[in-house]
């Protein structure tokens, strides 16, 4: 079993990987730069995600040499006790065309459950962490407060997208309806793990997301919850145990109880491919 001195210890590693790429990121951005396609027009890489995830991958090995790392862009690569999950730069899109709303995402993962992670916006200097004994925005603890009532909450959510309508056709039209409908408004900042930390620190009240992957979520998932809110882990519409797993998901503030949000999720959740199906067929 992780110790808390433990998951303290590997929440500075990542908050120190993370903080020793900013300064390469903030002076990329708004730069020229070359943006490259992956599985389709909609999925781009730099090579800025590259190279920051490989220096990333050094300095976590460096201090924790037994590690597996587990990247968007590297896949995943050694052996150890300790799982990484890392997003060198969570919203490429808006890095490459020069919106601000762009994070690394760090995660820890020991025998199975999350224990460390960290959010930091190099823009900002906005650093979101979290191990087993609390959640932090800098010094500063985290409580993750929410809107009692969905017509008077804030939703955050990049629902639908092209992905989406590939899966469902037409049929992704209600759903976003409904939640548009339900909620006080939707707003899309286009980085799922600062809309997990967003909810975190308050300034939100809930986080919606499907087709996702581990190192998106895996680090505002546990900030999330160790403020005190709730992530909903999902795979064909069921809730799963751990959140690194999740296919979909969502997440809401301390307290909250969103009917249409859980209804919605978990509808949507039962109609899309979930990830093995989709590696399976690319493989």
């Amino acid at each position: 079993m992780t110790t808390h001195a433990e998951s303290g210890e590997l929440m500075r590693v990542a908050e120190a990987a993370a903080l020793e790429v900013s300064p390469m990121l903030r002076a990329a951005f708004r730069s020229a730069m070359e943006i490259a396609t992956k599985r389709d027009l909609h999925d781009i890489v730099t090579r800025h995600d590259r190279a920051s995830e490989a220096a990333i991958a050094r300095s976590i090995r460096g201090a924790v040499p037994a590690s597996v790392i587990v990247g968007e862009e590297g896949g995943r690569q050694g052996e150890g006790r300790v799982v990484w999950y890392v997003d060198p730069i969570d919203g490429t899109t808006n890095f490459a065309r020069g919106l601000p709303s762009w994070c690394v995402s760090i995660a820890a993962e020991v025998d199975g459950a999350l224990v460390a992670g960290v959010v930091h916006a190099p823009l900002t200097g906005e650093t979101f962490r979290a191990d087993l004994s609390g959640a932090w925005l800098g010094a500063a603890p985290l409580a993750a407060g929410a809107r009692a009532r969905e017509e008077e909450a804030v939703l955050l959510t990049s629902f639908p997208v092209a992905r989406h309508y590939a899966a469902l056709g037409g049929a992704a039209s209600a759903p976003h309806r409904a939640l548009a409908e339900a909620f006080l408004s939707l707003r899309d900042p286009g980085s799922g793990a600062l809309q997990l930390a967003w909810v975190a620190a308050g300034w939100a009240d809930a986080t919606l997301g499907f087709m996702t992957n581990p190192w998106d979520i895996a680090a505002g998932a546990l900030i999330l919850e160790r403020a005190g809110g709730r992530f909903v882990a999902l795979s064909r519409g069921e809730a799963l145990p751990a959140q690194q797993h999740a296919d979909d998901y969502y997440g809401v503030g301390a307290g909250a109880v969103y009917p249409t949000l859980d209804r919605v999720a978990r509808e949507v959740s039962s109609r899309l491919p979930v990830r093995a199906d989709l590696e399976a067929a690319d493989a």
